[in-house]
């Protein structure tokens, strides 16, 4: 799936996830947080806890589940996008971790299975 059907059902996923979020209690921080190294999708409360939430989302798993999409290269991207909001907020001595939020939502499915996977990876290679 290319182009903007893609970022339709990408935009769908990050809508989906905001509302699951919400349901376990999590309070919204900021969605879409961007900088020159690229963009976070979520970005949460959790009781103490600052949460980077990365969302993918696929119609299928026919290439594969969708949080194998968040490689080591983009652990690295995520964690120093991370780091950066967390100074520019003087929030470095927070608590934070990295979320992984995977959605399939075939068509003409009207709800998507979510996964949630909490703690999906460590802070890396920074």
């Amino acid at each position: 799936m290319r182009g903007w059907l893609a970022k339709l059902l990408g935009n769908r996923g990050e809508n989906a996830a905001v509302r699951y979020l919400r349901k376990q209690g999590y309070r919204i921080l900021a969605r879409n947080c961007r900088s020159h190294w690229g963009e976070i999708d979520i970005i949460a409360r959790d009781g103490d806890w600052i949460v980077f939430v990365e969302v993918k989302t696929r119609s299928s798993h026919a290439a594969g589940h969708p949080a194998e999409a968040v490689t080591h290269r983009k652990q690295v991207q995520l964690t120093k996008l991370a780091l950066v909001w967390l100074k520019q907020r003087r929030l470095l001595d927070h608590r934070a971790r990295f979320d992984v939020v995977a959605l399939t939502w075939p068509d003409g499915v009207k709800t998507p299975e979510i996964e949630h996977f909490i703690h999906a990876f460590p802070a890396a290679d920074i």
